[in-house]
């Protein structure tokens, strides 16, 4: 295949690396650039293990082309790593025993994170909606749930709303 400089920002570092503009952005972050914390599920985008962060919007790795990640700004799990908001997050799923086996984590993570900059105090049912590209083969969500709206109310100092049953 023919390859191409592909320059974008990778949390918060600047990126130019020849590669194949056809390739997946999932093997370029894992493979060639190291950073392990995105993952392969099923490789067609409907799991979200390979969630990445791109201009501020979570998208599937897997699914992303080299090409498209030209000139953007792309944060993974490890990009976050000293962010408060992300670690009050990281913090819930933990006591909230949200994490079993570890392997979705990173694109829960992720997809929350998203989620509360958006939208900083929401429902259970929007929490739902906020994670429904995310898949977790161990658990149901439960936990999962409690883990973002509890991120919610430490960031925001407020008792979410209750809204559904779980």
């Amino acid at each position: 295949r023919m390859k191409k400089v592909i320059q974008f920002i990778l949390n918060e570092q600047a990126v130019c690396i020849e590669t194949d503009p056809a390739g997946r952005l999932l093997d370029t972050i894992r493979h060639i650039l190291g950073y392990k914390g995105t993952k392969e599920g099923c490789g067609i985008g409907e799991c979200g293990a390979c969630t990445v962060i791109m201009d501020g919007r979570t998208v599937n790795s897997c699914v992303t082309l080299n090409a498209q990640a030209e000139g953007r700004k792309v944060t993974t799990i490890e990009g976050l790593s000293g962010d408060r908001m992300a670690d009050v997050i990281k913090k819930a799923y933990v006591e909230e025993g949200a994490v079993q086996c570890g392997f979705c984590t990173p694109g829960m993570v992720l997809s929350t994170y998203v989620l509360l900059k958006e939208n900083p105090k929401p429902t259970q049912d929007e929490v739902r909606d906020g994670l429904s590209g995310n898949l977790c083969r161990c658990t149901g969500y439960t936990a999962i749930i409690r883990a973002v709206l509890r991120a919610a109310k430490e960031l925001s100092g407020k008792e979410p709303e209750k809204e559904g049953s779980d």
